[in-house]
């Protein structure tokens, strides 16, 4: 075995071990504070990847570990156990698999004496494990969030996300100009809303277009709430939480005057920096949604949420989260629709979104919008745009989308939309 796949791996295992430990955080965080900045690009990407499949896979993973292991060992050889088994149950070949991680737990200053057990355990992961893998249910979501998500949404939406969340998520782009000639050129597919689908990427700053600056990468659901808006040339527009900027760039290559706001500086520099490649232009605010002032023809409110619409893309967020901040993140929702609210012309209207998939967070803030301002409408007549499926059309007049939606496709994020407008 190469060094290069002993310090992947080795990297895998700590990204698992930080979010799966006493103080869980976030891959995004882990990764913008350098956690894998000394490996190669190759190494890089391989490590992420073994890190996510063995979190959405880890419900399977525990299942078969637990067959041979009287008791769960410290978290580290934990990991080491699940990712190599996880690798395994995809096809890894034995010898080298299981060598990686005895080698990677024999160099461990405090740990190798656990090498045997690795050893021993992955042995017999490799003889039965891949024909037990399949027949295993897709992995459940933890109860702290599985629980309120099937009271919204039912059982059986359940777990058809979860299965969903488990193949996880292609690669989708959205398009400076001609998407068609984009699909040509990148080979992927034009889905019916208009985003380019690939299935099989490879590294994405490698890929046709992207040095030209034709495209970004921007799910499919995520690209729909600024068709919703429908953009007008030489409006003056406002985004609102627009880092890192796909909606941005969507709304100034429609020819918007666009003033593009969040609060986080390293957020703000990477919109700049996304840009720049595209060769579009906005005007940025690094401030909080509450300190804007101005008045705007249109505005689109990309509100923080939950982000659990985005597990099929995020599978550290079930673990590395446990739900307790949710209700600050609801009442601030709350705060910044009523703020940009006053900063809407008459007439003029404002899209509401957030990649949730839970109902405090979208149709829920909708009601409860509509009780605060007597000027307030919901515009369903807005929604009837290609791809969209009027089943999901929710009662209040906003778009409810779910990972399990377009299974044939490769699905989409988790999202709700509603588009308000303001009375002359």
């Amino acid at each position: 075995m190469s060094q290069t796949g002993v310090q992947a791996r080795r990297s895998a295992v700590y990204l698992l071990d930080q979010i799966l430990g006493e103080e869980p955080r976030l891959m995004s965080e882990l990764l913008a504070g350098g956690a894998l900045d000394k490996l190669s690009p190759d190494d890089r990407a391989r490590a992420q990847r073994l890190a996510t499949e063995t979190l959405r896979g880890l419900e399977r993973a525990d299942r078969l570990l637990q067959k041979h292991l009287k008791k769960p060992p410290v978290l580290t050889i934990q990991n080491v156990l699940r990712v190599g088994t996880v690798e395994l149950c995809h096809g890894g070949a034995a010898h080298g698999v299981v060598n990686a991680m005895v080698n990677l737990v024999a160099q461990h200053n405090k740990l190798s004496h656990l090498k045997g057990l690795t050893n021993a355990v992955l042995r017999k992961i490799a003889a039965d494990g891949p024909a037990a893998w399949d027949a295993l249910r897709a992995p459940r979501l933890p109860k702290w969030l599985r629980g309120p998500l099937v009271e919204a949404w039912g059982a059986d939406a359940m777990a058809a996300m979860e299965a969903a969340h488990f193949a996880g998520a292609p690669l989708d782009l959205t398009a400076k100009g001609d998407a068609q000639a984009v699909a040509d050129a990148v080979n992927g597919t034009l889905l019916p809303t208009g985003t380019i689908r690939i299935t099989n990427p490879g590294q994405v700053s490698t890929m046709a277009g992207f040095d030209t600056g034709d495209w970004w990468v921007q799910d499919a659901a995520a690209a729909i709430p600024v068709k919703i808006l429908a953009p007008q040339e030489s409006e003056n527009i406002l985004d609102l939480c627009a880092a890192p900027g796909g909606k941005t760039m969507q709304l100034a290559a429609a020819g918007a005057q666009v003033t593009a706001v969040d609060d986080s500086a390293p957020r703000m520099i990477r919109l700049k920096q996304n840009l720049e490649r595209v060769g579009l232009k906005a005007k940025t605010l690094t401030k909080d949604v509450r300190a804007v002032k101005g008045t705007f023809d249109a505005i689109l409110l990309d509100a923080p949420c939950s982000a659990t619409g985005t597990i099929r893309r995020h599978a550290d967020l079930p673990y590395a989260k446990d739900g307790s901040e949710f209700g600050d993140l609801i009442g601030m929702q709350g705060e910044f629709i009523d703020h940009a609210w006053s900063l809407l012309k008459p007439g003029g209207r404002m899209v509401f979104c957030t990649c949730s998939l839970l109902p405090d967070e979208g149709e829920v803030q909708i009601d409860e919008a509509l009780e605060r301002h007597e000027d307030m409408t919901v515009d369903q007549s807005v929604l009837s745009l290609p791809g969209i499926d009027p089943e999901w059309i929710t009662q209040e007049g906003g778009l409810r989308l779910r990972p399990d939606y377009w299974p044939e496709t490769g699905g989409m994020d988790g999202f709700y939309i509603a588009c308000l407008r303001k009375a002359d």
